[in-house]
């Protein structure tokens, strides 16, 4: 599944970048779908930033996916690269849950649109149905479908969310 989304924030892209980068965690309360967000490493090096985030989401959870997921498991570890001098980061994802059927990546761009910034996020989330353990071979399939559908729901309005959030936070800030 392919992720597409793109949001403009009325900041000068520095500050967007800089903010989403090192102000992740400040970010929390304006994301309704995420309960906390720790920072578990950040190294500079070559002129890039490398993080390490455990994220841990929460919300509603549709009655066909709660079979198989709780809130409990909605919990991720982000791998991010910065790249400052290109306004890029770019980002991986594991989830804690299925680790070995989930394959999520993308890259976001921070482009410059007359003193505002839009946010291009572009990814790909793969599940491989062979891969989920513990459940008989005959749902694998079924599974994966549901839990695909599931977070293609959840995953566009976090991106969004977290867009309207990082521009609620920066004009708090600016008053």
């Amino acid at each position: 599944m392919n992720i597409s989304n793109s949001s403009s924030i009325p900041f000068h892209r520095s500050l967007v970048y800089a903010t989403f980068r090192d102000k992740l965690v400040d970010l929390v309360p304006y994301m309704p779908n995420v309960r906390d967000i720790r920072v578990k490493s950040r190294r500079e090096e070559d002129g890039k930033i490398y993080c390490v985030n455990e994220w841990h989401g929460g919300g509603e959870i549709p009655l066909v996916t709660r079979a198989i997921l709780s809130e409990e498991m909605l919990s991720w570890t982000e791998y991010n690269t910065w790249k400052g001098k290109d306004f890029i980061l770019v980002w991986s994802i594991e989830t804690h849950s299925f680790k070995e059927a989930v394959t999520c990546s993308g890259i976001n761009r921070f482009l410059e649109d007359n003193g505002n910034t839009i946010i291009e996020s572009r990814g790909e989330l793969i599940i491989d149905p062979k891969e989920i353990k513990g459940v008989p071979h005959f749902l694998t399939g079924q599974i994966a479908h549901a839990v695909e559908n599931f977070l293609a729901e959840k995953i566009k309005p976090n991106l969004l969310e977290m867009s309207e959030g990082l521009r609620k936070y920066l004009q708090k800030e600016s008053t």
